[in-house]
């Protein structure tokens, strides 16, 4: 198990060095000097020749890699063109933001589209599984701004029982925070709910159909342990893949939600650094993105050798 973690360590870091390379070539292919950027459009030949000497702008391109990286590694991510506030400060003022958006989202996700999979698995071809069908499609159908909208307008406009949008911290309102954030996360995690409903649905129609729960009912096993320990737990599988791979689609989401709601988190800054051009900000963004993709992609490795121990065997590892 350990020559496994570590060899899903050393490809998550080899995919964070090629990552880089390619955030740093593609913030330089940008259109536009980014010394003019910073300076501003009436600034003199002189300042914008000081500013390009001052971010090393100056110097080959392999020179600023390695500082770049350098730097990096060492928690320094520039200063914000906009404000001149360290980038890091500023990503550590948003990024909370959007974890907890995320992991409500997740939470809805995993509550409402596992427990309708199970659902509607074990009720198939009956109403129940039409039901859990036909909430999947419309999930995947609905895209999140006008799914945020018809929130907006329903339960914020017509039913007054939720804020149309806003953000309070945590640590200053933990009810105010929480009713906040309730409806940007069902919002968020519809989309994803589809996904696992129809994902755990196709697992558990497997599972159930297997050997083993055939097994397991001749030995005359109550059917909720048949069906909670023996098929969702060689379910969880497919339901833990699916988890990693839409986190992609969760970060994408949150940009759009954050948007709607006026949520101050990592989206939101993502578009504002984009609309006002400050590298910096988008390199930083971009970089801890991806960061956070690799990591949960590890961790989705990690659970699955857990979960399916074949995963460590065919890796040639002792376990």
């Amino acid at each position: 198990m350990i020559w496994f973690v570590l060899r899903r360590a050393g490809s998550a870091l080899i995919v964070m060095f090629v990552a880089s390379v390619l955030i740093f070539l593609g913030i330089r292919a940008l259109p536009g000097d980014p010394a003019v950027v910073m300076a501003g459009e009436e600034a003199t030949p002189a300042v914008v020749a000081a500013i390009r000497e001052e971010y090393g702008l100056d110097r080959p391109l392999p020179a600023q890699y390695v500082t770049y990286v350098g730097q990096t590694l060492t928690g320094n991510l520039g200063r914000s063109t906009q404000d001149g506030l360290p980038v890091s400060e500023i990503l550590l003022q948003r990024l909370p933001v959007t974890l907890e958006l995320a992991a409500l989202a997740m939470l809805v996700a995993i509550v409402i589209g596992v427990l309708a999979g199970i659902i509607a698995a074990v009720r198939r071809g009956r109403l129940p599984d039409y039901l859990a069908t036909g909430f999947g499609l419309a999930g995947l159908s609905i895209p999140h701004f006008w799914l945020g909208l018809l929130g907006i307008l329903l339960f914020a406009v017509t039913l007054r029982w939720l804020p149309a949008s806003g953000y309070v911290p945590f640590s200053e309102d933990p009810g105010g925070n929480l009713l906040r954030m309730l409806m940007p996360s069902l919002v968020l995690g519809a989309g994803f709910a589809a996904v696992l409903m129809r994902q755990t649905r196709s697992a558990m129609l497997g599972a159930l159909s297997s050997d083993y729960v055939r097994t397991a009912r001749s030995k005359g096993l109550p059917e909720s342990a048949v069906v909670g320990v023996h098929a969702l737990r060689n379910s969880l599988t497919t339901v833990v893949t699916v988890l990693g791979l839409q986190l992609g689609a969760l970060i994408s989401g949150a940009v759009v939600t954050e948007q709607i709601f006026v949520i101050p988190g990592f989206g939101k800054l993502t578009v504002d650094a984009v609309l006002t051009r400050n590298y910096p900000v988008i390199q930083a963004v971009v970089l801890v993105t991806v960061a956070g993709y690799v990591l949960v992609n590890l961790l989705v490795d990690i659970a699955y050798a857990f979960l399916n121990p074949r995963v460590r065997l065919s890796g040639g590892t002792d376990g």
